[in-house]
């Protein structure tokens, strides 16, 4: 099988996304690299990513650890390889609470996934289907991953939505 230089997968929170962009990956004859963006500030958290290193298990993925610089790590692929980008919900949440310049680094992944030599994966939330949050801070992170979402649906040659483990496509043909 082969992937589009980049294809996206959105899905609310526990849809499915995660392991069907997996086994997208896993599909690919190719060094599989996962970059990971979580940080583990809590036991819950710490269970979660270990619940994904252990669904990888097996499968010789090279991990790469990007909460923050993810335009550096995807800058960092080779021609031959395959990534999954999971996911860019935590990294722009990452990024906003470390009050760091979110649009900048956004131009700056565009850039990287643009010139990147081998197909990428990127994971997201979808969070513009519920109610508008009661605060400030949770309304400017949902509009800001709305638009980065936009922005990686217009440049993916693939999008699909999960919704109860069965992808939807949106764009493009489905493997």
């Amino acid at each position: 099988m082969s992937l589009p230089s980049l294809s996206l997968i959105l899905g609310g929170a526990a849809s499915g996304k995660s392991a069907y962009a997996e086994g997208l990956v896993r599909a690919v004859s190719a060094r599989r690299v996962y970059i990971a963006t979580a940080q583990a500030f809590d036991s819950e958290m710490e269970a979660k990513i270990a619940a994904h290193r252990q669904a990888r298990a097996g499968d010789d993925w090279d991990t790469v650890e990007a909460p923050l610089a993810l335009a550096d790590a995807v800058g960092g692929l080779a021609a031959g390889d395959v990534a999954l980008v999971d996911c860019a919900t935590l990294w722009l949440s990452n990024l906003m609470l470390a009050d760091r310049d979110w649009q900048a680094e956004a131009r700056a992944l565009m850039a990287s996934l643009a010139a990147c030599p081998c197909p990428v994966v990127v994971v997201s939330n979808e969070v513009g289907q519920g109610i508008v949050p009661e605060n400030a801070l949770a309304r400017r992170f949902r509009a800001a991953q709305g638009g980065l979402n936009q922005k990686l649906a217009t440049e993916a040659g693939f999008v699909a939505m999960v919704v109860a483990g069965l992808p939807m496509v949106l764009k493009g043909d489905g493997p």
